[in-house]
């Protein structure tokens, strides 16, 4: 069996690394602001809240991309006034990282969630009663204790991003070199005669950086977690 890649495949692997790069950039600032919600939060809506945050999680990926599709496609009212200002969504790269994005949120905001309530609430409560306020007690103890969920949150959402596939063939379809990612590309490949062994080489490393991004998910949780309990 010839290992090497076509360009073809050369291309949807480098896309995918892209999309789910930029899905989670933009995703974990957000993740973060969220899970901090709901770990420390007490507000109405707070349980609405956790709902549609991990709705995508039990939802099928074809229902989300559709109602991304309605919300942020040229017809769709964010997708009309983003037109305006010269930004697509629908049927661009930028859309694949979007639905990405939406179906790693979930994956990432849980263990952030989980690492920010480990963290005592009386060292919170020393740092403010020294006068610090609540955004310097966020930055200087709530973090960085809570620094090994971030990296897991950061790598599952990232490994989570690359194995997309039902939202985004919905929102974006799967157009060469545009928003043919590396699960939409084992897909193409498999609807057509002779493609099996291409097939099977993304696939096969598809496995391996998903398991690439477990074990540096570990290793950099490990030395992490060293680090903050040497503080």
């Amino acid at each position: 069996m010839d290992w090497r890649l076509s360009p073809e495949e050369t291309i949807a692997l480098l896309l995918s690394i892209r999309v789910s790069l930029l899905a989670t950039a933009v995703a974990l600032p957000l993740a973060v602001l969220v899970a901090l919600a709901l770990a420390r939060g007490r507000f109405a809506g707070r349980g609405l809240l956790a709902v549609l945050v991990y709705l995508p999680l039990v939802l099928p990926p074809v229902v989300t991309g559709y109602l991304l599709l309605r919300t942020f496609g040229t017809r769709g009212p964010v997708g009309a006034l983003l037109q305006e200002v010269g930004i697509v969504l629908a049927f661009r790269w930028t859309g694949a990282a979007l639905a990405a994005g939406v179906m790693a949120f979930p994956l990432m905001v849980r263990p952030i969630q989980l690492s920010i309530e480990a963290v005592p609430r009386h060292l919170e409560e020393s740092a403010a009663s020294l006068g610090a306020r609540p955004l310097l007690v966020l930055l200087t103890v709530t973090l960085p204790l809570a620094l090994p969920g971030l990296v897991a949150g950061a790598v599952m959402g990232f490994a989570r991003a690359m194995g997309e596939f039902g939202a985004t063939i919905t929102f974006v379809s799967a157009i060469p070199g545009e928003t043919m990612t590396l699960p939409s590309a084992i897909h193409g490949f498999l609807q057509v005669p002779g493609g099996e062994a291409a097939a099977l080489r993304l696939v096969l490393l598809a496995i391996a950086v998903s398991a690439g991004a477990l074990v540096l998910a570990d290793v950099a949780g490990r030395r992490v977690a060293r680090r903050v309990a040497g503080l």
